[in-house]
């Protein structure tokens, strides 16, 4: 049997055959249970999907792992609750254990927090600690990186750290160390250079918590946390729907900064920004950052002269219309043209991006050139 046959019939279903295929296509025992999961959520109109019982979405949610790997499980685990409204089983323990932890998933515990009985608390709690210190692992390294000062080729250091290292230099240093068996040099003298330490510059995020920019709230609340560990920066976090909640005070932990939004609502800008204000003490030295798909439902032209009027003051302004891995959502085109207007970047930014764009930010660097530098078109 040809495998790309075999591989459209998974694609395509049961409905392939029954649709008048010339031949029967036979699948493999492996296929068979694949087909049975892929038929269970896309096709679950006509099949009765995974049904109301516990047992059988805990039978699916232990098969998709058996048969996918975890990206793969984790878009079906998306399309499961998007799809099949499967959010109850994140009110369960025993169902929300089986479950592969993501960011999708976070941001579903997110908007379900203030509705989760008790004896669900303690594992969801858990389920979004193991997302987010495999999130820290993977983003604090290249934000602590990107903000602690650009180098100063001046200095000469000779303890530098691996980032700091003139390669050049300590190879010829160490040329008498060259060991024949390994064709190598073997450093026993390390140089390298400093660095200018950073001004202390203040950084305000807006963060839109309404639905639709679930998976960039959780992103972030992390990297937040993160910068307001760095000495360099001074941040300050506000998350807003049709309300505003200062969450400054939950910087040292994550998880409790992530529960204590309140996913869902809809969007104030106006409130946000006139609330955030007051905190400009140096607008030369403050970075703003708005992540917002920019649809405001409260004032929106008093929202854009507030923009203006922190613009014109110094502020560097910046507009992330989303902070996730899976680009902008829709977003209001007209406000972001009307941001253009004011010389205010609009654009999407991956979580790996965005160490990099703060480096830029804090260094003075024209956004619209590092945006272009990295392939990123501006609204």
């Amino acid at each position: 049997m040809d495998e790309s046959l075999q591989k459209w019939r998974l694609i395509l279903g049961q409905q392939a055959e029954e649709a008048g295929a010339e031949e029967k296509i036979t699948l493999s025992a492996q296929q068979q249970g694949m087909d049975k999961v892929l038929e269970a959520l896309y096709d679950s109109q006509r099949k009765g999907g995974l049904g109301s019982s516990s047992p059988n979405v805990s039978r699916w949610l232990g098969d998709i792992r058996r048969y996918f790997p975890a990206p793969v499980v984790q878009v079906m685990q998306k399309d499961a609750l998007d799809r099949l409204g499967l959010q109850r089983m994140l009110l369960e323990p025993e169902l929300l254990e089986a479950v592969t932890p993501d960011v999708h998933l976070v941001s579903a515990l997110l908007s379900l927090s203030k509705v989760l009985p008790v004896q669900t608390q303690a594992t969801a709690r858990e389920v979004v600690e193991k997302v987010v210190k495999a999130l820290e692992a993977r983003l604090r390294y290249p934000m602590q990186v990107a903000l602690r000062g650009r180098l100063n080729r001046a200095e000469r250091r000779r303890r530098p750290r691996p980032g700091d290292i003139n390669w050049l230099q300590t190879l010829r240093a160490n040329l008498k160390h060259y060991q024949p068996t390994l064709k190598t040099v073997i450093p026993e003298q390390w140089i390298g250079y400093g660095r200018q330490a950073n001004q202390l510059r203040d950084v305000i995020l807006l963060i839109d918590q309404s639905g639709s920019m679930a998976t960039s709230v959780v992103y972030a609340g992390v990297l937040s946390c993160i910068m307001a560990s760095t000495r360099s920066l001074r941040t300050r976090v506000v998350a807003f729907d049709t309300s505003v909640v200062d969450l400054t005070e939950h910087l040292s932990d994550p998880v409790s900064l992530l529960f204590a939004t309140q996913l869902g609502g809809g969007t104030d800008i106006h409130k946000a920004l006139a609330y955030a204000q007051p905190f400009i003490q140096s607008p030369a030295n403050t970075i703003m950052v708005l992540i917002s798909d920019l649809f405001e439902g409260g004032n929106q032209d008093g929202m854009l002269r507030r923009i203006a009027a922190i613009k014109a003051s110094g502020v560097n302004f910046i507009c992330l219309l989303a902070l996730n891995d899976e680009g902008a959502p829709a977003y209001d085109r007209e406000v972001a043209q009307s941001l253009a207007l004011l010389d205010i970047p609009s654009f999407a930014c991956t979580p790996d991006l965005f160490p990099d764009l703060m480096a830029a930010a804090i260094n003075r660097q024209d956004i619209h050139q590092w945006m272009n530098a990295h392939g990123l078109g501006g609204k």
